[in-house]
């Protein structure tokens, strides 16, 4: 790292303590440049951090810190012993490094919550429309068959909620689409811990079942605007009854 950049994150820290850029921060971003000018590609090696703290003349904890970082986002994968690594593309770590971030902002954030629930009703419908059109028999057998497993476990809310979350993930894999599939897990694990309640509501267990045996028959007779529309009731009938029971007057 050059001297001007260790003065710039010098005169930072003496304005802004909370807002300079962290040494670290200065060496993920160098890594990243160097990834991209160098085409690197997955499973191509990084330099070690001894070579890491030479070249850019800081410490450890910062290369380290730089590198935890980049495996966070999925970019670099890290194995004792070993110089890290590009990783390969993974959906499933890029939504496993957003979750810390999301459960913060919906947390905080009201307004974020009736965001995101409205935006998983519009990516739901989307998903059982096209489920209703490339489904296939062994889709609709796996489909009735958690709902099955759903209905016997609608005195545990726990179970009950596993296995509702199952049936709308399903649904996401039916598309065919990875970024669905792995997209849908994500909204639904973001949502849980505010829907909670409501799948121990006296008699909501029942109607939850009744409405997805219903997105069921329309994806299995191939109706995909059915599909779609009863998605689509279901969710926004689950968000309106959240918004009732949590924020009256």
């Amino acid at each position: 790292m050059s001297g001007r950049e260790q003065t710039q994150a010098g005169v930072a820290a003496k304005q802004d303590p909370i807002a300079r850029p962290k040494l670290a921060e200065l060496v993920q971003n160098r890594l990243l440049a160097v990834i991209q000018a160098e085409n690197l590609r997955p499973g191509d090696r990084l330099p070690s951090e001894r070579e890491l703290m030479q070249r850019y003349a800081v410490g450890r904890p910062s290369i380290r810190e730089a590198m935890q970082n980049l495996k966070r986002m999925g970019l670099i994968e890290i194995n004792h012993g070993e110089r890290p690594r590009v990783a390969a593309p993974s959906f499933e770590r890029m939504v496993a490094g957003m979750s810390e971030t999301m459960r913060h902002v919906l947390v905080n954030s009201p307004a974020t919550l009736d965001h995101l629930k409205e935006a998983r009703a519009a990516f739901e419908m989307t998903m059982a429309k096209i489920a209703a059109r490339k489904r296939t028999p062994a889709d609709v057998a796996d489909l009735y068959a958690i709902l099955a497993e759903q209905e016997r476990a609608r005195l545990d809310s726990n179970a009950f909620l596993q296995a509702d979350g199952r049936f709308h993930h399903r649904i996401a894999i039916i598309t065919g689409n990875p970024i669905f599939a792995n997209l849908s897990q994500a909204l639904f694990a973001w949502l849980a811990q505010f829907h909670f309640d409501l799948v121990r509501k006296p008699g909501l267990e029942q109607l939850t079942l009744s409405e997805h045996r219903q997105i069921l028959e329309a994806i299995e007779r191939g109706e995909e605007e059915e599909a779609a529309r009863l998605t689509a009731d279901h969710l926004n009938r689950a968000n309106k009854l959240y918004h009732q029971a949590n924020f009256r007057p």
